[in-house]
């Protein structure tokens, strides 16, 4: 699988959100998406993540951007953690691992001394042509709106 970098075409994929609901990339053709993968629901930085993109959903809408979240967990564990944190944007659950396998996001991790397989937490802006415009790589979990927004500014 060759690395995904900016000015890549974002890979497509097909699953299913909290709700059950069929969701695909290609739903968000002509809109800019924000893609961003977490390694795990209802865990601090996972939470402080989505709660910041929850905060800030309505100033995101405005400036055209769609928010979509894509972790391996179920979609039960999506469905709860949507309910307890009044998410307002789909949750994709990725437990086959294929699409953090399309967008090279499964791999080794270590975390207090621990070596583990996880997905890399990281936000993918695609244009509304399904271009990657931007890869955010290590977000700051409670500044990540800041820096997507930055990161647009600075796309022009």
């Amino acid at each position: 699988m060759a690395v995904l970098k900016e000015g890549s075409k974002a890979p497509v994929f097909k699953a299913v959100d909290q709700n059950g609901k069929p969701i695909s990339l290609n739903d968000f053709k002509g809109k800019k998406v924000i893609l961003y993968f977490y390694p795990k629901d209802d865990t601090p930085g996972c939470t402080a993540q989505a709660c910041n993109l929850k905060d800030n959903y309505s100033a995101l809408i405005k400036k055209g951007f769609q928010v979509v979240g894509v972790s391996t967990d179920s979609v039960a564990s999506h469905k709860k953690f949507e309910e307890k944190f009044e998410l307002p944007f789909p949750l994709v659950s990725d437990e086959d691992k294929k699409i953090v396998d399309k967008y090279n996001l499964w791999g080794e991790k270590k975390f207090m001394g621990r070596t583990y397989m996880g997905t890399t937490r990281t936000t993918f802006l695609i244009d509304e042509t399904g271009k990657i415009v931007k890869i955010i790589a290590k977000p700051d979990t409670k500044n990540h709106t800041e820096e997507i927004l930055a990161a647009w500014a600075e796309l022009g």
